[in-house]
């Protein structure tokens, strides 16, 4: 593996609101080994507060995290509170609410007179008198309806001060615009990557043009989701790699950065190499030729 520039640096900045971070940033959900209950997996305490502690000392400065993000033993916003408080001034944590889950880890959807709750259960567990960013994550069973409401309700904790920014998660373009039209986004957070749709290559360009983060999840395991990436890999991503001396996430991830400045990577990692290699990603630059090369692989042929 080529070692790039290895700070989260490398690969520039955005704002978010007011905020600016760096575009390399990390995805807390691996921390707490897998989501899923009765799967016998969990993560290890010690390793992740590591592993948080040194993606700051490599320069992330944007934190992606979720009340829910927790497995029957931990909690990825309480490892994010016991590696990183008292926080550094210019760390960043976003965090979603409507998705929520019991403690038996069964999944519920909150009404918008819930959200307040859930926006407080993030702040009792990060230990913070207010949130950075707080994205409304939309159900797949809702991406063909109004989000208003519950915006709405979101925009109020905004004015209230317990939210300094808004976003939405698994948004569609109108949402995008229904929402934009309660309060302001400062981001937009969908699964993006290599192979990804045409309506979502489509969503990133609007983004791009209303000046709004398009934050990828999923952008290293693709089709694999909360499971991660497959064993089978994409040859042209192979390809890439091999001339690059890089890991295929690390080119997965650099072409992601790649379709525009307003980009943000959030890669999560439990792994202190994997760590390593998902920040130095953005010191890896692609040609013009292998972008194009990279654009259609993973897409089904019609």
């Amino acid at each position: 593996m080529t070692t790039f520039t290895c700070t989260a640096a490398s690969a520039g900045t955005w704002r978010l609101g007011d905020l600016t971070v760096n575009r390399i940033g990390f995805g807390a959900m691996r921390l707490t080994g897998r989501v899923a209950f009765g799967s016998g997996v969990t993560g290890d305490r010690e390793r992740a507060v590591g592993v948080l502690r040194r993606a700051v000392e490599l320069g992330v400065n944007h934190i992606d995290t979720a009340a829910f993000y927790f497995s029957p033993l931990l909690s990825a916003n309480e490892l994010i509170n016991r590696a990183l408080s008292p926080y550094p001034d210019d760390l960043v944590i976003a965090t979603k609410v409507w998705a929520g889950r019991d403690p038996s880890g069964e999944w519920w959807w909150a009404e918008p007179g819930q959200l307040r709750g859930q926006v407080e259960e993030n702040l009792r567990q990060l230990g913070r008198e207010h949130l950075d960013v707080v994205n409304l994550r939309i159900p797949r069973s809702a991406r063909d309806g109004s989000i208003a409401e519950h915006f709405g309700a979101l925009a109020e904790l905004r004015a209230a001060g317990l939210v300094r920014h808004l976003g939405v998660s698994n948004a569609t373009p109108a949402q995008l615009a229904e929402a934009r039209a309660v309060a302001p986004v400062v981001c937009v957070q969908n699964a993006f990557g290599i192979g990804a749709p045409a309506s979502e290559r489509e969503l990133l360009r609007i983004c791009g043009e209303q000046g709004i983060a398009y934050v990828p999840f999923f952008a290293i395991a693709g089709a694999g989701r909360e499971a991660g990436a497959g064993a089978a890999e994409d040859e042209a991503v192979l390809a890439v790699a091999r001339a690059h001396g890089a890991t295929p996430a690390q080119v997965r991830l650099a072409w992601t950065l790649a379709q525009g400045p307003h980009v943000l990577a959030i890669p999560g990692t439990g792994d202190p190499a994997h760590l390593a290699e998902n920040v130095a990603a953005g010191g890896l630059r692609l040609s013009p030729e292998e972008l194009t090369l990279l654009q259609d692989a993973g897409i089904p042929a019609p």
